[in-house]
């Protein structure tokens, strides 16, 4: 079942260009696979100096671990807010994603979990390579019911 620009859209904060996916087009409780185009668009927020750097593709694969864990979500209790808190491993395959001629597809894995901390191994590829790959640590609800000192 694809999911489209609209439906990531109304369940991630991201909103206008800065939510930067296409599609998702495959999930399961352990994984999520997307699409986004958006990397080539001129006017993308991520760009600087008129370019987007490799190290973008952190981004797009947050937005696809924020869209995995809205869709978990929808089958709990109550939804869930997540913050990514790190990533390490990651490897920078490439310079920059707005010279990727096709697509990017994004491959989040969940490699473990429980009901505050969530790990995900990511892939972002792109023209039939690896572009960058790491491993993100996203904590959810961080913050919510703690008061300020």
């Amino acid at each position: 079942m694809l999911i489209d620009h609209a439906a990531i859209a109304a369940r991630i904060p991201h909103q206008g260009r800065m939510c930067l996916l296409d599609a998702v087009t495959e999930w399961s409780s352990e994984m999520i696979r997307c699409r986004a185009s958006s990397h080539r668009d001129a006017d993308n927020p991520l760009r600087a100096e008129g370019r987007l750097g490799a190290a973008c593709g952190i981004e797009y694969a947050a937005q696809a671990m924020a869209v995995h864990g809205a869709l978990l979500a929808e089958s709990a209790a109550r939804p869930r807010q997540g913050y990514l808190a790190s990533v390490r491993g990651v490897e920078l395959l490439a310079t920059r994603l707005d010279d990727i001629a096709g697509d990017l597809e994004l491959h989040a894995e969940r490699l473990s979990g429980d009901d505050n901390n969530v790990l995900y191994q990511f892939t972002v590829s792109g023209d039939g390579q690896r572009l960058l790959s790491g491993r993100a640590a996203v904590i959810l609800d961080a913050g919510k019911g703690q008061t300020a000192p």
